[in-house]
This record gives C-alpha cells, structure tokens and sequence, in this order.
C-alpha cells in the first residue's frame, strides 16, 4: 500500500466524502457477501483435507459448514475495523498506511477471539492456544492487508481514469476555443486579402471607363453588404458561397467584357450545406488573378457542386481555361487560409486541391463530409440551379 499523503501534488486528489459514506464503501451487503464467499472458497479448500478424516458426507459438509462461520467472522471484524479507519481518514487523513495497518490488526486479533469464543461456546473452560491465536491473526492480517492494497489500487486506477477523462474534457474544449480563435485570425486574415483586391479593380475600371465604373461601384456596395456580414460569421453556406461568386463574377464581367465567360451549375439540395465563410469567392479570385487576367483573350470559369458518388461528401470545382500553373497560382494567402479554414472546421475529412486542367487551366476542388453538416448560420440567399453567362 502507498503512503497517500507523499503524492505528488499534480496526482488527481481524492474527493471529499463524509465519513459516514466512506464507511458503508466498505461495509455493505456487497462487500460483505464477497467477504462470504471468500470464507466458504478458503473453508471448502481446507476441507478437502478432512474429507478421509469424516463418518460420512453430512459430517464433512457440516465441518464445511462450520469453518466457513468461524472464517467469516474474522473476515466480518477486519472488514469492519477497516470500514471504522477510513471513516477515521475522512477526518484526520494523516498516514493512511499506519490507521489502515492498526484497524486490520485489531480486526484480526479481535475477530480470531470472537471465533474462539463462538466455537466453544459449549466449553467455557477450553484453553486458549496462543499460538493458534498468534498465527491465525498474523494469517488474517495479511489477508486484510492484501486486500487493502488492492482496494486502494483499484480506488487509484479509477481516480486517474476519472482524471484522465476530464484532462481529455478540457483537452476538447481548449481545442475548441483554439479552433474558434484560428477560425477568427483566419477570417481577419481573408477580409483585407480579397477585399483589396475587389477594390483595385474598381480602381483600374474607374481609370478606363467612368461610367461603368460607377456602375460596377453599385454593384461592388451591393454586393459587400451581403459579403461583409457572411465573412463576419463563424459558418457560412453553399448556397449563400454561390450568390456571392455569381455577385463577384457578374462584377468583374463588366470591367472584363468578352474576356469573361462564367458557368455555375448545382444542386439546390445542397445548399444548405455548411462552408467556411469565402471560400468559394476565394477560388474564384484566385482563378481571375491567376489564371484569365494574364491571357488577352481571357477565359471561362465554371463552378459545379455535387454530392459524391457514395453520398457522404460535397465536392465543389471550380474550373478556369487560363493559362495554369504557369503562374503563382495555389501559393497565394487565400489557397493557404481556405486549407486552414477547411481544417479547423471540419478536420481530415475536408480538403483542398488544386490540378491542370485539359487543354489547359487549372481545377481547384474542395472536399466536405455532408455528415457532418449542422444547421446553417443565418438564411441561405437563394441562387439559380445553374446561372450561366
């Protein structure tokens, strides 16, 4: 048995009971009927011996019988003695090993004479053999001290389970605040990033074309009132990422002309399915920059979301005609946070690639578990099917 008070001071500590209820943990009907079997295993065992010594079957099971009554109430005292010290350690917990080791001894040396006195009960002057009396209480008070290692072992591996659990409980919700607090960094990271870059072609069509200029203003105050309060939420939707890429695309088609082409094609069934909050208008940036921008000619942009074939995921594209990797394209802050941004909110099972496309672009794909969709946050702004231009 371990001294309980030399712990360390980071071991889990044991609760506070009172002493009445640290008692009846042990003695009561369940450890007093294990305390009986006990007697009858180790009197059925020592009987075997007195088997040839008997007249017969019902002398046998009656020296069974017999044993196992003087066994049990030694075993009753030292498990009552025991009882007594710990309620005795609720108040005054100080060298738990000495109380322990004393109270098992006194129930054994009073448990041996209590058997003595039942067993010649018919022969009050019976001599008392002191070395019987000497031996069974040291045999009994090594029982009860195996048995009060154990039970403390036992007491300790569930204290360090029970403490473990509650170590993997604030584990989880410091992960969770973490999360939450990346997820805010993240976001404060993506606002300036892409909100910059819409207002610097704002800027350029202003230089070339006043009028439509204004007119892409308008639109670009229209657009940033549904955006900002999106990007400001923790959880934004598929439906909600559609209307703001169709917004941004229709924005930049009138600096773009001809130059320009764009194509979206889902599932309303899905739309209600979570994503980070712009995502979806991230890509489709980081394709115009990267990808139609550089060309003369300009390009297509397509954006399709679809359920897997095996109904657990959402896969959404988006797939330009530029001029691929032959640029910067996948290394910029966008790419990297909308990975972090997958990850903190859905973990492994969320993903993003990036790979050529034939003849020649780039397709950027992004994976989420349809499992774990939760309800949406806030209205999903309706979009067409498929919107094409």
């Amino acid at each position: 048995m371990s001294d309980e008070s030399s712990s360390p001071a980071l071991a889990p500590k044991a609760p506070v009971r009172p002493a009445r209820e640290a008692a009846l943990q042990l003695f009561n009907l369940r450890m007093i009927a294990a305390a009986f079997y006990f007697c009858l295993a180790m009197a059925g065992a020592r009987s075997l011996t007195w088997m040839t010594q008997t007249d017969g079957l019902f002398d046998w099971i009656l020296e069974w019988t017999t044993f196992t009554r003087q066994t049990f109430l030694t075993a009753l005292s030292v498990l009552a003695m025991l009882a007594l010290a710990e309620a005795w350690l609720v108040r005054s917990p100080r060298a738990p090993v000495v109380v322990r080791g004393a109270a098992i001894a006194v129930g054994a040396a009073v448990g041996t004479l209590l058997r003595f006195k039942v067993a010649n009960m018919g022969d009050p002057q019976a001599p008392l053999h002191w070395a019987w009396l000497l031996s069974t209480t040291l045999l009994w008070l090594l029982l009860g001290c195996l048995f009060s290692a154990l039970l403390q072992t036992l007491r300790e591996e569930r204290r360090a389970q029970a403490h473990l659990v509650e170590l993997a409980r604030q584990h989880d919700r410091l992960q969770a605040q973490q999360m939450e607090a990346q997820f805010s960094a993240l976001n404060a990271q993506i606002e300036p990033h892409f909100l910059f870059n819409t207002l610097a072609n704002v800027k350029r069509l202003y230089e070339t074309a006043p009028e439509r200029g204004r007119d892409m203003l308008a639109s670009l105050i229209a657009y940033l009132r549904a955006a900002l309060p999106s990007m400001r939420q923790g959880m934004s939707t598929l439906g909600q990422e559609l209307e703001l890429a169709r917004s941004y695309l229709t924005i930049l088609q009138m600096r773009m002309g001809d130059r320009l082409r764009f194509d979206i094609v889902a599932d309303a069934a899905l739309f209600a399915t979570p994503l980070p909050p712009m995502v979806l208008p991230t890509l489709v940036e980081n394709a115009i920059k990267h990808g139609l921008s550089p060309l003369p000619e300009g390009g297509r942009i397509d954006i399709s979301a679809h359920r897997e074939p095996g109904g657990e995921g959402l896969t959404l594209e988006v797939r330009d005609t530029g001029q691929g990797f032959a640029a910067s394209g996948g290394s910029g802050v966008g790419l990297a946070n909308t990975r972090a941004r997958l990850s903190a909110m859905f973990g492994r099972d969320a993903w993003l690639e990036l790979e050529a496309a034939a003849p020649r672009g780039v397709v950027a794909r992004v994976r989420v578990p349809l499992r774990d969709a939760r309800r949406p946050v806030g209205r999903a702004v309706p979009v067409d099917a498929r919107a094409a231009t």
